[in-house]
């Protein structure tokens, strides 16, 4: 059977690039990208990208891949800009004959693609310097502008809050709990790929050796030279910090390795509680696998 969408998701280093792209040569599907890393430009190695290692292009053997190393690490995106950009290159699929398969690993992209998003208002470029401003002077004292009930920590969604609430005078909770718009494949075919704990400890482990004796060291290199955000992804600031002198060798991966384990750890909670899929498989996927899937 050939679905109109696919969803192919899992944790890090589960393999679900590799058997979303056995999908796609089986199916006629073009490989839109889920991931919120893997956009950005100049990681291809310490992202784990399909392009780590080759020459950026629109294709891989003759499949398409969309959304890709499409955007430098000076720029942010808003999860709103992504959906409107996946539901283009959907869209484009399906004018085409072609079957969108929807590959990555990160839960708000997921969602979004699946539930919509609510409607967030437009912010201005002084609010959102302001806002990042304050949160890069102290998090602390932008967190205790916002509502108790707001738990995140992470940078970049406290200042999302809080240019908001600069912009508008409103919390953004105000602004999530209207109702939900823009879901590109509500209807997709969901797989997840989700190997055994200690089997993708062994593949992290194993590919993040890979990565840094091939182009890692290099981009971390560049992102210091031109003074760019080595927060986008876990590796960047290991490395980073590697290259400055701040770390050794050993402590740099140790430290690399850790960090992908602990958000693997956060992507199973996540497809525990809030993905539901139409397949589970519990290995890194095989032919056998495309087979059950179709």
């Amino acid at each position: 059977m050939k679905h109109n969408a696919y969803i192919i998701t899992g944790p890090t280093a589960s393999g679900k690039s590799g058997f979303a792209h056995r999908l796609a040569c089986e199916i006629g599907g073009v490989i839109i990208n889920c991931d919120s890393v893997q956009i950005y430009r100049g990681i291809e190695n310490i992202s784990a990208s399909p392009f780590a290692n080759r020459a950026l292009s629109d294709s891989i053997d003759g499949v398409p891949y969309r959304l890709f190393s499409i955007l430098p690490l000076s720029q942010q995106i808003s999860v709103a800009e992504y959906l409107k950009m996946a539901q283009t290159e959907y869209d484009n699929a399906i004018a085409n004959g072609l079957i969108p398969i929807f590959v990555g690993g990160t839960g708000y992209y997921i969602n979004a693609l699946i539930n919509g998003i609510s409607p967030m208002p437009d912010v201005s470029d002084a609010s959102r310097t302001i806002a990042r401003e304050i949160v890069a002077s102290d998090i602390d004292v932008a967190r205790k502008i916002l509502p108790p009930d707001f738990k995140a920590t992470d940078p970049q969604r406290v200042a999302r809050a809080l240019e908001v609430f600069i912009e508008t005078g409103q919390h953004l909770s105000t602004f999530q709990n209207a109702p939900r718009v823009g879901a590109v494949v509500p209807n997709a075919f969901r797989v997840l790929i989700n190997p055994d704990t200690d089997l993708l400890r062994e593949r992290i482990a194993v590919r993040v050796s890979q990565m840094l004796h091939s182009g890692a060291m290099a981009e971390a290199q560049n992102i210091i030279d031109f003074n760019l955000d080595e927060s986008r992804a876990i590796g960047a600031m290991q490395l980073c910090a590697f290259l400055r002198g701040e770390k050794s060798e050993s402590d740099c991966i140790s430290d690399w390795v850790n960090k992908t384990n602990q958000y693997a750890k956060r992507q199973r909670t996540w497809f525990r509680t809030q993905f539901y899929p139409d397949i589970i498989i519990n290995r890194t996927g095989d032919d056998a696998d495309i087979d059950l899937v179709l």
